[in-house]
């Protein structure tokens, strides 16, 4: 009875949020009620919805059968929106991927704690939280999708009753602003074979992101300036250049490969527009951008990355490629021509 009398008052103060300031998106009126977005969508707040009883695994294996849909992953800074369908789900444990053409994920299961079918002004959606209630990843569906297919899915595992939301903080992450070793660690750096193995190198170090940046050396990584971002996506849209944009959060890392053609800022979000890939990005909230710099057995790979003040990544930029394949050399001089000083080759 307490957990509905919560809700009952949530979606009060809610309401009265919205007649004040009907702009604010959920997110935002989240943080201005000073609670989860998953708790208002648990709560009905301007929606409704039904609780999901089924593991994340379970879930992600049922997306392909719903054919084409728009995926959502963000974070505080940077939403980004790939259309297409989820092909060649992989699960192990954990951890899953998603190796379509279009839509292209990393999961990491362990942070997707609360699933939902939400309706909010007809536009359907399943939508994952992690266990403070944050938003990992959000399915919407679309005049392409099988209808009959998502409608069995919900009804396959839609709970009767909703079970209270119960924000739990986030365990901080194990690393250090500062390596202890900073000659070990660029010793570590020059001699990796693969992009993907740069983040066991700071979990070895125990150092964050930012700060083997920062310790690397200028020839590996070294700070350009906030708008290298906005100017990059200019130059590769008129160019016709092809790329890898990287979004993520806890729970995922969301990839769109192929070129971006539609530019547009709206206040103090850049956006790229495009038929089947949107990204939204506040610049204003770039603390710091850097050129990174990583050996591999296919060559030099190189990439933009813009972080907050916090030291989180908010969204990374490499040229298009594939294991086996070297780094396009327009990419290669592209983020180059940004550097004050020259990169190890």
């Amino acid at each position: 009875m307490d957990a509905m009398i919560r809700m009952i008052d949530l979606r009060a103060r809610h309401d009265r949020l919205v007649a004040e300031q009907p702009r604010l998106r959920m997110r935002e009126r989240a943080a201005a009620l000073q609670v989860s977005e998953a708790e208002l969508v648990a709560a009905d707040c301007g929606l409704s919805s039904y609780e999901l009883d089924a593991t994340p695994q379970t879930l992600l294996r049922a997306l392909p059968a719903l054919g084409p849909v728009m995926a959502l992953s963000r974070n505080d800074a940077c939403v980004h929106e790939r259309h297409g369908r989820y092909e060649d789900v992989r699960i192990d444990g954990a951890v899953g991927l998603v190796l379509g053409p279009d839509i292209d994920l990393r999961i990491f299961f362990e942070h997707w704690v609360y699933a939902y079918a939400v309706i909010e002004n007809e536009r359907h959606s399943l939508q994952f939280f992690d266990a403070a209630g944050v938003a990992v990843h959000k399915t919407y569906r679309t005049a392409a999708t099988d209808a009959r297919a998502w409608d069995a899915l919900v009804a396959r595992h839609a709970l009767e009753h909703k079970r209270p939301v119960q924000p739990a903080a986030l365990a901080p992450l194990d690393e250090a602003d500062t390596p202890q070793d900073p000659a070990a660690l660029r010793a570590h750096w020059l001699g990796l074979q693969d992009t993907h193995e740069f983040y066991p190198m700071l979990r070895r170090f125990k150092v964050s992101r930012l700060g083997a940046l920062r310790a690397a050396g200028a020839d590996l990584a070294q700070p350009v300036d906030h708008g290298a971002v906005e100017r990059t996506l200019h130059i590769a849209a008129a160019s016709a250049l092809p790329l890898m944009c990287f979004v993520s959060n806890r729970g995922i890392v969301q990839i769109h490969t192929g070129p971006v053609q539609r530019l547009l800022r709206t206040g103090p979000w850049f956006n790229v527009l495009d038929e089947r890939f949107n990204l939204h990005l506040d610049t204003t909230a770039i603390a710091s951008c850097w050129v990174v710099n990583k050996p591999t057995r296919d060559g030099w790979v190189t990439s933009l990355e813009a972080y907050a003040a916090d030291g989180r990544l908010i969204v990374q930029f490499f040229g298009a490629r594939k294991p086996g394949q070297p780094e396009l050399p327009a990419w290669r001089r592209l983020l180059a021509d940004l550097c004050p000083q020259p990169l190890a080759a």
